[in-house]
């Protein structure tokens, strides 16, 4: 039995609070998406979590790309994100379930 969270999200479906995150909370919002994370898409996840503590800001699809590449895995790339979190908007739903703010350039 999952445990469901009453999240307080923003108009664009992003937590309020992204200092609540965790893996139960990640999997809450995958549901969404009818995406069950696995261990490889938390690896993505904390890598992303990384890129906004680092840098600030919720990260654009480019510079997200490129930091998951040194990060987790010089084999990332936009298809293999797109295919795994099924969607075609990687970094507006992978910033949602990491728990961070939309990134600034997405509508």
């Amino acid at each position: 039995m999952t445990t469901q969270f009453d999240l307080e999200l923003d108009q664009d479906g992003h937590l309020v609070d992204y200092t609540i995150w965790n893996e139960a909370v990640a999997q809450q919002l995958a549901q969404s998406l009818d995406l069950e994370l696995t261990p490889w898409h938390f690896e993505i996840l904390h890598a992303v979590r990384q890129f906004y503590a680092q840098f600030g800001h919720s990260p654009a699809t480019r510079p997200l790309i490129k930091f998951l590449m040194k990060t987790v895995s010089p084999d990332v790339n936009n298809a293999v994100l797109q295919d795994k979190f099924q969607t075609g908007l990687v970094a507006r739903h992978l910033s949602r379930l990491a728990g961070i703010p939309k990134p600034a350039n997405c509508l």
